[in-house]
C-alpha cells in the first residue's frame, strides 16, 4: 500500500536522482502528480531516468557537480528561470566510501563532507531565498541515515556528516519557520545497488540479516515517508527526523549467547 497525498501542481527539486533512493523518490513524487527538476552528477543516469519517470509539464533534468559551488548555483539559477521557485527540495545526494580513518586522505574526507553537508547547506540557503522572495511556502527534506546516531567502522566520515546534517536540518527548521518553510530529515532503510558507493554481496547479506524487521528497504517504504513530509499531512512537523529503516538503527538481531530465541 502506498501513501498518496495531494501534491498535484507542486514542483520539486531532487538531488542525486540517478541513485537507487533518488530514483525511488523521483518515481514516488511523479506518481503523486509533482513536476520534477532532477539533478545528478551523471548525465547518462539522468537521461535514463527521464525516459522512465514523468517529469511533468515544465519539468527538467540538469546535471550538476555538488562539490562545485558554481555548479550548484547554476542549478539553482535554472530553477529560478524556469519556475521562479520550487515547493519541495529533497537533498538526497550522498556518498559513503569505505575506509578506515587512518587510511582516509584529507581530500577524501573533504569530498564526503562537500557532497553530504556543504551541498545541502548551499542548496537549502539558495532555494529558500528563492521561496521567500516568491512568497512560496513549502517543504525541504534532507535524506539522512541511522548512521547519524550509530557509528560504524570504515565509514566514520559518512556517519559524522549525517550527524551534522541532522543538526543543520534543525537549524534551518528554526530559522525558516517564520517564512512557512518546513525542514525535516528522512532516514531511509538499507538499500543496496549504489553505483557511486557499491557494496559487496557479503556486506548486503550480512546487513539484511541483522535488520529487526527482516528485509531491506523498498520503494514504498521510502516513498511513503517522503510524501508524508512533503505534503500538508505533516503541516505541523518541522525540525524532525522520520526513521523508516525496519529498526536497523535501533538495534540488531545478533544474539551473543547459546540460546538464540526467547520461545
Amino acid at each position: 500500500m502506498t501513501f498518496f497525498p495531494d501534491l498535484k501542481g507542486k514542483r520539486a527539486l531532487v538531488t542525486g536522482a540517478g541513485g537507487v533512493i533518488g530514483r525511488w523518490i523521483a518515481e514516488s513524487l511523479a506518481e503523486a502528480g509533482v513536476t520534477l527538476a532532477l539533478t545528478d552528477a551523471n548525465p547518462e543516469e539522468l537521461a535514463s531516468l527521464a525516459k522512465t519517470v514523468s517529469l511533468g509539464e515544465g519539468g527538467f533534468t540538469h546535471a550538476a557537480d555538488l562539490t562545485d559551488e558554481s555548479s550548484i548555483l547554476a542549478l539553482v539559477g535554472e530553477v529560478g528561470r524556469r519556475w521562479g521557485a520550487t515547493d519541495i527540495l529533497v537533498n538526497n545526494a550522498g556518498i559513503y566510501p569505505s575506509g578506515f580513518l587512518l587510511d582516509t586522505s584529507t581530500a577524501e574526507f573533504d569530498r564526503i563532507f562537500s557532497v553530504n553537508l556543504r551541498a545541502p547547506f548551499i542548496l537549502t540557503r539558495e532555494i529558500a531565498t528563492q521561496m521567500v522572495k516568491a512568497d512560496r511556502r513549502g517543504s525541504m527534506i534532507n535524506i539522512s541515515s541511522g548512521a547519524s546516531r550509530k557509528m560504524r567502522r570504515t565509514v566514520v566520515p559518512y556517519c559524522t556528516s549525517k550527524t551534522a546534517l541532522d543538526r543543520l536540518t534543525k537549524g534551518f527548521a528554526v530559522e525558516l519557520a517564520e517564512y512557512g518553510i518546513r525542514v525535516n530529515a528522512l532516514e531511509p532503510g538499507f538499500a543496496a545497488g549504489s553505483k557511486v558507493s557499491p557494496l559487496t554481496d557479503a556486506h548486503v547479506q550480512n546487513t539484511v540479516s541483522q535488520i529487526p524487521l527482516g528485509r531491506a528497504s523498498s520503494r514504498e517504504d521510502v516513498g511513503n515517508g517522503l510524501l508524508y513530509l512533503a505534503s500538508d499531512a505533516s503541516a505541523y512537523v518541522t525540525g524532525a527526523t522520520l526513521t523508516v529503516d525496519g529498526g536497523n538503527s535501533a538495534g540488531t538481531l545478533a544474539v551473543h549467547q547459546d540460546k538464540k530465541r526467547a520461545l
